[in-house]
């Protein structure tokens, strides 16, 4: 049920804090995240790597504040934007209020300081026929999806962009990996983008969030749900999003792909701290051919 007054739009919750809640100054934040030295120098001018121009079909990115993790999420939507405008983008995010008791779908639209984004109620029908539950207030206060919505409507302007909000709340590895195999059954032959949301290590002194960040990429870039889950499991490591970054390479599970580390920074790089969060992007995209 969504909460009274909310209707059919889900607002931004965390415009003026997380990222500016004005339009024309969110925009310069934006573009300031795609510049160097942190960023990827340009919104069209990614670093050139072996599968640059193979379709991107997933991606990992971070949530925190703009001025922290902004420019590392820019790497992964600047690969973006060399493609085409996805046809739905499915995002995956993180549960941190506890609200949700299950994958709670946003069935309402999305509004941002520059704009609304439609929910594709197509694929909200899919997944509430017994995958999932429509709960746009499980989504009212959560800031793992809201922003990377500015993203995509930097990159695509005012393209129709279609997307579907997903909350992942924690869970043992099987009903995670049952949850991915049914999104994926769920949505059957629609083309879309999964784009999970996550932060890395959390509070720790930088050689050691670093140190303990690189073993969980190392997982994630075999796309192995259950190596990943296990590693973050064994070792201790902070990753808010690991329920969600694991539902969604379950979902991938089978499909030839390769994964690439596109940037990894942690709050440091932003300011001086002693103990620091660690943020990376990941794409994960068709096979180069002949690989």
């Amino acid at each position: 049920m969504s909460p009274p007054g909310l209707g059919g739009v889900r607002p931004p919750a965390v415009a003026g804090s997380f990222y500016p809640g004005d339009a024309t100054q969110l925009r310069e934040a934006l573009t300031a995240c795609f510049e160097p030295p942190r960023g990827p120098g340009g919104l069209f001018r990614s670093a050139p790597g072996p599968s640059a121009s193979q379709p991107v079909l997933a991606g990992v990115v971070p949530h925190a504040g703009y001025p922290y993790s902004g420019p590392v999420a820019a790497h992964f939507f600047a690969q973006l934007a060399r493609g085409p405008l996805p046809p739905r983008v499915v995002l995956l995010g993180v549960d941190h209020h506890g609200v949700g008791s299950t994958l709670s779908v946003c069935d309402a639209d999305w509004e941002t300081p520059l704009g609304r984004i439609r929910t594709d109620r197509e694929i909200v029908s899919l997944l509430t026929a017994g995958l999932a539950r429509a709960d746009s207030f499980a989504h009212s206060r959560e800031h793992s999806l809201e922003v990377e919505l500015p993203f995509l409507q930097f990159v695509y302007g005012d393209s129709a962009l279609s997307v579907v909000g997903i909350q992942v709340p924690f869970r043992e590895f099987p009903t995670l990996h049952r949850w991915g195999r049914g999104l994926r059954e769920a949505l059957g032959d629609l083309k879309v983008l999964y784009l999970a949301s996550s932060d890395l290590s959390h509070y720790l002194p930088r050689r050691e969030a670093r140190r303990k960040d690189a073993h969980a990429l190392d997982a994630l870039v075999t796309l192995s749900a259950e190596d990943l889950y296990r590693r973050v499991e064994s070792e201790g490591i902070t990753m808010c999003g690991v329920a969600p970054v694991t539902v969604l390479l379950s979902a991938l599970e089978g499909t030839p792909a390769r994964a690439e580390v596109l940037c990894y920074q942690d709050s440091a790089d932003a300011e001086p701290m002693d103990r620091v969060v660690g943020y990376a992007s990941v794409a994960i995209r068709e096979p180069t051919p002949g690989a």
